[in-house]
């Protein structure tokens, strides 16, 4: 990235410019002249082996609490401190070598990446030679030949294909996950002998959208005026696309290694918090506050103490008279600082590699569920990140796509109306054509319109799509492909199709196209493919009908329609126009929308997807006058776009409409049962779609978001449509009617909850269109009581909605008061701005492409596999993690409260409690697996449970477990504990003869009796709060147990030559041979766990667990479960018949 922003900087003019010039061919440059352009390397990763160590320990010591622990280290090493700089340094260098091995890995996966890429073998065209070269060394201008199967090394300009048409395909998967066939066409006019072409590119500046170029280029011609030709999308070949179906291509090399859009698009999505991190900050807040306060209380004791006579300087301690001359002050500051490092502890610095270890790790049980799996794509879930997996278990609003997210994007076509009379396939029986007419509401019965009509309407269909028809020969490969559909060439009459169009693959961007083309040729007219610019048709009559293709005005969904412009074989410039109804019907001639409209409606009601056709014979005025506009705008280097857009407005105006088409979206399998779910939960569903109000209304029943019984409030542009008054005065008076109605008149305890919950009270949903969105979105005022309105709504439906616009919403919902976690949910490219926008993004993996799967930060098959993802996993991923961070809290302050209270006891004099090794090792071996453990594999409630039992999940609501009174719970069992071990310890050594020759215990055998309670005691703690036991569990807490004790003999038991001083010198064995200690430490244990172990005993079973009890026993018919049977009784007591998460 330096070396590309310096090339900016001392490249010359045409980087400050918004164009490019790339001279293609022989030509030679000055040194001053040559353009300079970076090279075809990709970079992706984010260390050298030089700079990586300075680069991440800058970036880690960036988290404050490595930067904290650091700067302790700096003061032990500095200052005189009562504990070795080992004891802070061993653990921060454990977290920084942990995780800069996590990253260095990471990092080197990324190298080995960018060489594959860097260094694969391409043939360049130099000197009328083709040359095999790295990837690496092409340059800006350099021809590059492609064969079929191959990956474009770079993004090129298609100059030359060896099909007649002049065209290639390409399918994009590793770019947006679309495998469906492209087609890209080449520059006409070039010269087929490529060794002596020559000519110049004029083009945009590198940018990032996959779907936009702007470019021309001139071609030089012997002894002639150069040809100018417009250079688009459809002529450029993306970097990482696939050459398919064509054996050979040329292509000039235009944009290069990090200046591709696929590198362009390679940049991190923003870095998303999720609650639980936010929680740790301020719990961290909490305990640094409780770690000055403690250093301060016992410096400013200390010198209470040392003020009294003798104190300061006892006969036995004289003072050295450096002492004596120091700075009080300053022996007070480094004081501070000595009390600081010895209570450091209380902040848990291995709290934050163990939380990634969690989240990391964790995410793989989502890859690896087995439930997730979709036979029909074999693949299942995806985890893009794992910084959000307790996030899933606090969603409270969910905004979906309607079209591949609630229903499959797999279309049929179901029926059209032609000049006002309607045609259904499904009746198709008793015509010899193919047609039948069903009652319609304006339809007399066996009416129909003429067969002209019928024709013209069905050629519209055939001719006005960009699908491509696959060879026979790769058939096979069709099948695998996204959106290949085959269809029989059988026809309603009965003939059959002659052997080449027996089988049929279509081959489309989007599924609408390949239902509409097999709907017509249900009808008897097959769209045979397109060659060399002609489109051909085979109609009814078996004879085949010749169109030149002349322009294609591609859809786009600001204007909601496309065209093409052909001409007939009879000379005649036909536009055939298809899109949605409000965009069609404007621009036809009013007297023939009412006709079509009430098919329309009445379709949409039914829950199909509509279009309507319309169609134009254009004079040869009209025709020049389009061509020159269309050919001046495509030639633009500046706001082509516009310019392109102003050109179709004025040609797709004064249509005649022809008819209109009905397609069947079906809803996704479970879908209804899932937002039922959902709502089930607590959790808010938006629907945010562009289609229909009515189509998408009618999947909104259908799904069970609304209601029979609910009452929906429409705020759409024919609500707003008063002839007496203003839009906006009309607008203000409905949003104040619904806020009184949902709001005001609702009772108090209604808001925020769902209908499963609310018996009292009527239930209303919410209809708004984007028309009336942008009006509501303009005005503050208005903002506020339409988002008050929605959130007391059951579901809510925003239809016609814009991208952005959909972004706009969840950003709204986002920031309202409370701050509730967002979810969006969707399948295609429209819903990337709205998943980057919600705290989680959900992408479908369906057949719109894979750009929302690769914006998101999970993906999974189907729509049904979202109940489980945020039910059980989500669930289970925040009770685990907020457990981990209370419990990290909690032993912590067990950890380091008797050593604050030792400092009473020992004249402050900064006596460590613990030795070394103990303090070292205590967050790092002894008490680190068993939570790790826990917050990966445990259940306090089954999976089977909670699916079945949705209002489960509102007990974890608005990060339930982690607010302040959990915190105080779990803070003041830490000094409950902590009060425990070290009072009872010391009531124990108030007996003068410990061991059996009467001697006593010294200070360091005192510090490791607390220490042994205080490690058993948090382990068999976390034992209690265990509800699923597996043999990792039982590995990991009794081992950490076992380890213990095997260390404290081992470390005792042996002289260490590089210890000056050795303080536990076989104290442990010495200890345990004392039986008061064993007492001692056994009845403290006890008496510290018997609270809650009389709690969980005694209490009635209550709460989701009795409830999974009574129905785990129900469901087995009263035979107890196979995972209750297995364990423990004492196990089975705590686990089955308690509530013990906080």
């Amino acid at each position: 990235m330096l070396r590309r922003r310096l090339n900016r900087l001392f490249g010359g003019d045409e980087r400050r410019v918004d164009n490019r010039t790339i001279y293609v061919g022989p030509r030679t440059y000055s040194a001053t002249e040559a353009p300079k352009f970076c090279d075809n390397r990709i970079v992706s990763s984010k260390y050298t082996v030089w700079n990586f160590l300075p680069k991440n320990l800058f970036e880690q010591f960036r988290r404050i609490a490595n930067f904290y622990f650091l700067i302790i280290f700096l003061v032990q090493v500095i200052v005189d401190t009562p504990t070795s700089p080992v004891t802070s340094g061993l653990p921060l260098f454990f977290v920084i070598t942990v995780t800069a091995i996590k990253q260095g890995y990471e990092d080197w996966l990324r190298h080995k990446a960018d060489n594959e890429v860097n260094k694969y073998p391409v043939t360049v065209l130099e000197g009328g030679q083709s040359i095999r070269k790295e990837s690496e060394k092409i340059k800006v201008g350099d021809v590059v030949e492609l064969e079929e199967d191959e990956t474009f090394p770079c993004d090129l300009i298609l100059l030359q294909s060896c099909r007649e048409d002049a065209t290639c395909f390409v399918t994009t998967a590793s770019l947006d996950g679309e495998s469906n066939h492209k087609t890209h066409y080449a520059v006409s006019d070039v010269e087929k002998d490529l060794e002596s072409f020559s000519g110049t590119i004029e083009c945009e500046q590198p940018q990032p959208d996959l779907y936009k170029f702007v470019g021309r280029i001139h071609i030089d011609k012997k002894e002639q005026e150069p040809v100018v030709r417009s250079l688009g999308p459809e002529n450029l070949l993306l970097k990482g696309a696939t050459l398919k179906n064509t054996q050979k291509i040329c292509g000039v090399a235009i944009y290069t290694g990090m200046e591709t859009k696929m590198a362009l698009n390679y940049q991190g999505k923003s870095q998303k918090r999720s609650a639980v991190e936010k929680s740790i900050n301020a719990f961290l807040l909490v305990y640094l506050c409780i770690l000055v306060s403690k250093a301060l209380v016992c410096t400013t004791l200390k010198y209470v103490w040392q003020s009294k006579p003798g104190q300061d300087e006892p006969w036995y301690n004289e003072k050295t008279q450096r002492e004596k001359d120091s700075n009080l002050y300053l022996k007070m500051f480094t004081d501070f600082l000595s009390f600081m490092v010895l209570f450091n502890f209380i902040i848990p610095v291995s709290m934050y590699v163990t939380v990634e270890m969690q989240k990391f790790l964790g995410s793989f049980f989502i890859a690896w569920d087995k439930d997730f799996f979709d036979p029909e794509i074999n693949e299942g879930a995806l985890v893009n990140t794992s910084d959000l997996n307790e996030e899933l278990g606090q969603v409270e609003y969910v905004f979906t796509d309607k079209t591949g997210t609630l229903t499959q994007n797999n279309m049929e076509f179901i029926e059209c109306c032609i000049d006002g009379f309607q045609y259904n396939y499904r009746d198709a029986n008793s015509e010899l054509d193919g047609f039948c007419v069903t009652d319609g509401p304006v339809n007399k019965l066996q009416q129909k319109a003429g067969r002209e009509k019928e024709e013209l309407f069905l050629r519209a269909l055939c001719l006005c799509h960009t699908v491509q028809v696959k060879e026979p020969s790769d058939q096979v490969q069709g099948h695998q492909d996204g959106l290949a559909d085959q269809v029989d060439g059988l026809r309603p009459d009965g003939d059959v199709a002659s052997a080449p169009q027996e089988t049929r693959v279509f081959i489309a961007s989007s599924p609408d196209e390949v239902a509409l083309v097999k709907g017509a040729m249900r009808y008897g007219f097959t769209f045979l493919g397109l060659e060399s610019k002609t489109m051909k048709i085979l109609n009814r009559n078996k004879d085949v009908e010749k169109y030149e293709l002349l322009h294609v005005l591609n859809f786009d969904p600001v204007r909601r329609r496309m065209s093409v412009i052909v001409r007939s074989s009879s000379g005649d410039t036909l536009l055939f126009c298809k899109g949605a109804d409000s965009s069609i019907f404007p621009r036809v001639k009013p007297e023939e929308v009412e006709r079509i409209r009430t098919h329309v409606e009445r379709n949409a009601t039914e829950g199909y997807r509509t279009l309507c056709v319309a169609y134009k014979k254009l004079s040869e005025d009209e025709y020049m006058q389009a061509e020159a506009g269309l050919r001046e705008a495509r030639l633009a280097l500046q706001d082509r776009e516009e310019q392109l857009m102003a050109v179709y407005n004025q040609v797709e105006t004064g249509m005649s409409l022809i008819g209109a088409t009905a397609v069947e979206d079906r809803l996704q399998e479970q879908a209804a049962e899932t937002m039922e779910a959902l709502q089930g939960a607590g959790i808010k569903v938006w629907v945010l779609t562009g289609d229909k109000m009515e189509t998408a209304k009618s999947t909104c029943y259908a799904c069970r978001l609304f209601q029979r019984n609910t009452e929906l409030l429409e705020l759409t542009v024919r609500t707003l449509e008063n002839g007496e008054m203003r839009r906006e005065e009309r607008l203000c008076e409905l949003l104040q009617e619904y806020h009184k109605k949902a709001v005001q008149d609702a009772p108090s305890f209604r808001a925020g909850v769902s209908r499963s919950w609310s018996s009292a009270g009527k239930d209303y949903g919410f209809i708004i269109d984007g028309a009336t969105l942008s009006m509501v979105l303009n005005t503050s005022h208005y903002k506020s009581l339409f988002l008050q309105t929605c959130q007391n709504c059951t579901a809510v439906l925003c239809c016609r909605m814009a991208p952005l616009q959909k972004a706009q919403i969840v950003k709204m919902v986002k920031n309202s008061k409370g701050s509730p976690i967002t979810l969006s949910i969707g399948d295609g490219a429209n819903d990337v701005s709205m998943i980057l926008e919600a705290h989680v993004g959900i992408g479908i993996k369906g057949k719109e492409g894979r750009q929302a799967v690769r914006n998101s930060d999970y993906a999974i098959p189907k729509l049904k596999h979202l109940k489980k993802l945020l039910l059980a996993h989500g669930h289970l991923y925040y009770v685990r993690i907020a457990h981990l961070v209370q419990y990290f809290f909690y032993k912590n302050l067990c950890f380091i409260l008797p050593q604050f209270l030792y400092q009473f006891f020992c004249g402050y004099s900064q006596q460590p409690l613990y030795d070394a090794a103990y303090l070292t090792m205590y967050n790092i071996c002894f008490t680190s697996m068993p939570i790790l453990a826990y917050s990966l594999l445990e259940q306090h409630i089954c999976m089977e449970v909670l699916l079945d039992n949705a209002t489960l999940y509102r007990g974890i609501a608005k990060n339930h477990m982690l607010r302040w009174g959990p915190f105080l719970y779990w803070t003041l069992l830490g000094v409950f504990h902590g009060l425990i071990f070290f009072f009872g310890v010391r009531f124990l050594f108030s007996n003068p003869a410990l061991q059996d020759n009467g001697q006593v215990f010294g200070n360091w055998s005192y510090g490791t009796i607390i220490f042994t309670v205080l490690v058993f005691t948090v382990t068999l703690k976390l034992a209690l709060d265990t509800r699923h036991w597996t043999w990792i569990n039982h590995f990991v807490i009794w081992g950490s147990l076992a380890f213990y004790v095997f260390f404290s003999f081992f470390w005792g038991g042996i002289i260490w030559p590089f210890l000056k001083q050795q303080r536990l010198y076989f104290v442990f064995a010495n200890m345990l041979s004392s039986v008061s200690a064993w007492l001692v430490i056994i009845l403290l244990i006890l008496l510290s766990l018997l609270p809650e172990i009389l709690l969980v005993v005694f209490r009635k079973p209550r709460g989701p667990h009795a409830r999974q009890k009574k129905l785990v026993e129900s469901g087995a018919g009263g035979h107890q479960s196979p995972q209750s049977s297995a364990r423990p009784l004492l196990m089975r007591t705590f686990s089955d018949e308690s509530n013990t998460v906080i």
